[in-house]
């Protein structure tokens, strides 16, 4: 038999028989080389933004086709609770994950039937910075316009968000708590619909991620009134921080991969060392760079604890603000 490469051994990743030594593994693989990546946002999205980039260059490290597979719905609940609880642990089937939102679903909701502890955490791959966009056609010229017509119209200007529970939601909440305004929160199944709703001029604006609306940004069907960084972002150096308003807000999204908890360490490791690569790729810095995408990479015990931070910080946000929240 010929001996299998490297990449070969993804075996062990997608379909191995763990009660089998894994040189047994790799010669019994016969499971396929599809991996299934399940997004909890419709295509358009965030995940999907990192999944587009990521998965041409990873799919050459490991020699398998990635299958997106999309799964909205419960601001990405549906799809973490089916890779939690429905999912074998075999490695063939992962998942983007993203913060806030994979622990605010069960910190707002404790019928919730997932937590990050049903999980193996892969890595994180990006930080997307939360943004303020409206449409081409739209009245709001400045950040300043907006907030001017929402404290003139409390409670009545539209803005969308990526769903309840998820970074924009609780940063549009973080908004309202520093400065007394009331918007109308309107979630969408994802950042793509936020954005689309808000270029239609069916929604006042949206609270969304710089990644994710860069291409509509820069051929100029959005424009972006503010961004929730500490300093200006270098593509965008006309446009303010909210803390340069005052408004004492950085918020974002990160999105990175999970596995159900317990795969193989072996598939771990492989997983992990193919996307270190992909991460120190020339070429991989240059796409994402062109998409306002930070890298912000965080793996295995790295990106377990990010998340448990997270979880820390956003039980306590929730503890201050959910009284208040729909009221």
């Amino acid at each position: 038999m010929k001996p299998k490469s490297t990449k070969s051994t993804l075996a062990l990743f997608i379909g191995a028989c763990l009660a089998l030594p894994l040189a047994a593994q790799a010669q019994t693989y016969s499971a396929g080389p599809d991996v299934t990546v399940i997004q909890g946002f419709q295509a358009g999205g965030g995940s999907d933004a990192l999944a587009q980039m990521v998965q041409p260059f990873l799919a050459k490290e490991l020699g398998v086709t990635f299958i997106n597979r999309y799964q909205p719905g419960a601001t990405g609940a549906i799809a973490w609770t089916n890779l939690a609880k429905q999912t074998t642990a075999d490695g063939k089937t992962i998942s983007i994950t993203n913060t806030p939102m994979l622990m605010t679903n069960y910190i707002m909701n404790p019928t919730m039937q997932y937590s990050i502890a049903d999980l193996t955490p892969l890595a994180n791959v990006v930080t997307d910075p939360g943004v303020i966009v409206v449409g081409k056609d739209s009245k709001y010229k400045t950040i300043k316009e907006l907030l001017d017509d929402v404290r003139a119209n409390p409670g009545r200007i539209t803005i969308g968000n990526s769903g309840v529970g998820g970074d924009d939601f609780f940063s549009v909440i973080m908004i309202e708590k520093a400065t007394g305004l009331k918007f109308q929160q309107v979630p969408f199944a994802g950042d793509g619909p936020s954005w689309a709703a808000a270029l239609a001029g069916k929604i006042g604006a949206s609270a969304n991620n710089l990644g994710i609306t860069f291409p509509q940004v820069k051929a100029g069907n959005l424009r972006v009134l503010a961004t929730f960084t500490e300093k200006r972002v270098p593509d965008l150096p006309d446009v303010p921080t909210l803390k340069e308003l005052g408004i004492d807000v950085v918020a974002g999204s990160s999105r990175g991969y999970s596995a159900p908890k317990g795969i193989p360490e072996a598939a771990k490791k492989e997983f992990l060392a193919a996307l270190g690569r992909v991460i120190a790729d020339p070429e991989f810095k240059k796409v994402a760079a062109t998409r306002a995408m930070t890298i912000d990479y965080k793996a295995g015990d790295e990106y377990v604890k990010y998340l448990k931070d997270q979880e820390t910080t956003f039980i306590k946000i929730w503890a201050e603000v959910k009284d208040h929240v729909g009221k």
